[in-house]
């Protein structure tokens, strides 16, 4: 073999390739993207817990993951209510399919668009702005919170109330009817359920957690006639849920300590409260008139309304100190009201819902009265403890002011999101009682 050469010429240079996308950059940096995803991580829509436990259900992940709402929102499913002619029950439509029912919840979950061109016609790319027909009300009426072109409407599609169905049917209550007719029975705990109740109380017998929508619209509640009329409060169509929840900047970088931005939080952060064209007079968290007032008084209704949900001096609704979250069975609602009211009734329950709890008891087992559903998984001393314990019959007054208390108090916010609408379902519900 030879001794090598010297090395040949270079070639001619080669095209130039084609410049990378820049417009990620309009999103991926430090004041955008990285920014939101550290406040999205103090956002309970980010814990993804109920993304896990509901996975798979098909009428919870519409609300609790991502692909199932992204499936209810592009297929429009009725909120109503068909009858299924074989059974002669109603069941309601609103619900996702097997294959559709998972995922957490994300950026897509609200942005569905994102990254479809990559360019800035992605933002914000809402998944919905449209009106949304109550759930609890299977249809028949519609929140369309128009501030800010429609944006809370995307909130209110799953921060809504959840329906009651009636016992003999299963379709969707008839709150006007039974406002309209308050002595009639809604449970007569010595009748004939198969015939007679539209409801069956339970410890558990409850409009979920999604009671903001409603009371911040102006409408699910029972409405009884009163003293006072149903009017919303200057907040249901001026202000919007990003005014508040998120600040000024709307998620961009509004944040206050733990609150504002896509954190989501409110609590702590008044900032949008005193932004132009807002409130004249500067609020705080000290402020009487504002803030302070109108929350000590929606307190003593709801005190004064439990008060008034007692048989022979005992609480129909249900006491709850505990704020600790490890032990399970938490009050979100703790404070909210003197004696810790969470909204479930004071009924025995044994149940445990949570199996990854261990030895806390996610039920009701010092309620003091009667079950009329024991469960399945009842031991036989349980079930007899049950019948030793009085029977709890409600009229439809009683029945109105336990779904309007369960409202205002899920509502969270002490009349802050629609001090007048709170205002009238609790003073004319302590008048029918």
């Amino acid at each position: 073999m030879g001794l090598t050469g010297p090395a040949g010429k270079d070639g001619t240079n080669g095209k130039d390739g084609k410049d990378a996308n820049e417009t990620c950059k309009m999103c991926h940096n430090p004041t955008k993207v990285d920014l939101i995803a550290v406040q999205f991580q103090f956002s309970k829509h980010e814990y993804g817990e109920a993304a896990f436990e509901e996975a798979g259900n098909t009428g919870c992940t519409p609300c609790h993951a991502q692909e199932a709402f992204k499936d209810v929102v592009k297929r429009n499913v009725s909120s109503g209510f068909t009858l299924n002619p074989t059974t002669g029950r109603y069941t309601l439509d609103y619900a996702t399919t097997a294959d559709k029912a998972f995922g957490e919840l994300g950026c897509s979950t609200c942005h569905s668009s994102i990254h479809a061109t990559y360019g800035s016609s992605d933002l914000p790319s809402l998944t919905t702005v449209a009106p949304v027909p109550m759930v609890m009300l299977g249809g028949k009426k519609i929140i369309d919170l128009k501030a800010d072109g429609g944006k809370s409407n995307l909130c209110v599609k799953c921060h809504q109330p959840r329906p009651q169905t009636n016992l003999q049917t299963g379709n969707a209550q008839d709150w006007v009817a039974i406002a309209a007719n308050p002595t009639g029975i809604a449970y007569d705990a010595n009748a004939n359920s198969a015939t007679t109740n539209i409801i069956r109380p339970s410890y558990r017998m409850h409009i979920h957690y999604g009671a903001v929508g409603g009371i911040y619209a102006g409408m699910g509640g029972v409405e009884f006639a009163g003293s006072l009329p149903y009017t919303n409060s200057t907040h249901t169509t001026v202000a919007s849920c990003i005014d508040c929840h998120m600040g000024a900047d709307a998620g961009k970088s509004n944040l206050v300590g733990r609150a504002g931005g896509h954190t989501f939080f409110a609590k702590g952060n008044l900032t949008t409260c005193n932004a132009a064209g807002c409130h004249t007079t500067a609020v705080t968290s000290a402020s009487t008139t504002l803030w302070a007032t109108p929350r000590a008084e929606i307190k003593k209704l709801l005190n004064d309304l439990a008060a008034k949900l007692s048989v022979g001096g005992v609480d129909i609704m249900n006491r709850n100190a505990n704020t600790n979250e490890a032990l399970g069975g938490v009050n979100l609602w703790a404070g909210l009201t003197t004696n810790n009211y969470d909204g479930y009734l004071n009924v025995y329950d044994v149940t445990l819902n949570n199996p990854n709890l261990g030895s806390a008891i996610y039920g009701n087992t010092t309620g003091p009265f009667q079950n009329p559903s024991p469960g399945s998984t009842w031991t036989a001393e349980q079930k007899a403890f049950n019948l030793t314990l009085p029977k709890l019959s409600l009229t439809n007054a009683q029945y109105g002011a336990i779904i309007n208390f369960q409202l205002c108090l899920r509502d969270y916010s002490l009349g802050i999101h629609n001090y007048a609408y709170t205002k009238a379902l609790l003073t004319n519900s302590i008048a029918k009682l």
